[in-house]
């Protein structure tokens, strides 16, 4: 029996979907491992390209119709036949060595359900660029950010198989689906990330062209409420909403106004108070998150004088430095390590 099962779910990649499992097949000093391709009911020539490679390790469940990528991960996981499951997107890359890094990890970390790692990006070539997406590399990083974002980067995971069977994606999230699963996953059990390029992500016209913001909202916000109410907190759509803009500031050249500050900064508050009494998210961590946060609003606020001046006077500022350091943590390993011997 394989010990990894590497699963890609596909529909029409037939131009990727070649390159993301030879990537998996040219796996340096890996156990063994089977690919398991859970086909979603393409209607390109997909299937067509990975019988053509023609490896007794690769194993494909066809569909007939369009269950979307939840329902394709769930088939997969439900017929993986090694102990641990790793994740790999039909357009992505595996670099050589992430099969052996990964479950090296698992194996000499029997407590951890599951780890990740950072991700490089590709063009449609499959030419590297110099962008790099890094997560924080500790558990209670991970699990400090779950209210906000994913702490996993899903196409780089390898996790437990019966932790993932016990853990289903929830199929009615069309969008989130993932960051859904590593939310309840970080608050049962720990997880971590290697601060090493394993993965390379393929940046492509179509991802840009069918990007839809207001759908990844609605979904993210449902992962958001139920988080909420574990919290206590009391929310409207309003209060949804402002929260998932305060994870995109940066990314939508957003330029908060006063009234949106004045949410936030109660918001924030109020995120802090709630977490002290229910303690669902490691501290001093999710303060120092729930610091930078408000530290980005007010920064990009308008005009920043204003929001500069709410920054200097407001109580979250004090988890600032703490905040800042953390932000950084992850991006170097020695960093981290400091990070860790702090988080003791």
């Amino acid at each position: 029996m394989p010990e990894i099962s590497v699963l890609i779910p596909v529909y029409n990649r037939a131009a990727y979907v070649t390159s993301a499992v030879r990537s998996v097949l040219d796996q340096r000093g890996a156990p063994d491992f089977e690919v398991l391709i859970v086909d979603d009911g393409s209607t390109d020539d997909s299937l067509a390209r990975v019988a053509a490679l023609d490896d007794p390790r690769i194993r494909v469940l066809e569909a007939e119709t369009n269950g979307g990528i939840a329902s394709a991960r769930n088939r997969g996981i439900a017929a993986a036949r090694g102990r641990y499951t790793a994740f790999l997107d039909s357009d992505d890359v595996a670099r050589p060595d992430r099969l052996a890094a990964q479950a090296a990890f698992l194996r000499a970390r029997p407590e951890h359900a599951g780890v990740g790692a950072w991700i490089g990006w590709i063009d449609d070539d499959g030419k590297r660029l110099s962008r790099i997406k890094r997560k924080p590399r500790t558990y209670r990083m991970i699990a400090a950010e779950r209210l906000f974002r994913s702490g996993i980067e899903n196409s780089t995971a390898m996790a437990r198989t019966e932790v993932l069977r016990a853990y289903p994606h929830d199929e009615s999230l069309v969008v989130g689906s993932d960051y859904d699963l590593w939310a309840r996953i970080a608050r049962d059990h720990p997880v971590a990330s290697l601060p090493h390029l394993l993965v390379d992500r393929r940046a492509h016209a179509e991802q840009a062209t069918t990007e839809n913001v207001a759908r990844d909202r609605h979904f993210r916000c449902r992962i958001f409420a139920w988080q909420l109410d574990a919290l206590g907190i009391d929310y409207t759509d309003a209060d949804l909403n402002g929260h998932y803009r305060l994870r995109r500031l940066k990314k939508a050249g957003d330029r908060p106004d006063n009234a949106y500050l004045d949410w936030a900064e109660a918001w924030l508050a109020q995120l802090r108070a709630a977490n002290r009494r229910h303690a669902l998210y490691p501290e001093p961590e999710f303060s120092g998150l729930l610091a930078l946060f408000w530290a980005a609003a007010c920064w990009y606020g308008e005009p920043r004088a204003n929001g500069l001046a709410r920054l200097a006077r407001n109580p979250l500022t004090r988890a600032l430095p703490r905040g800042a350091f953390q932000g950084w943590a992850h991006r170097a390993p020695l960093v981290a390590r400091a990070a860790a011997r702090l988080g003791r």
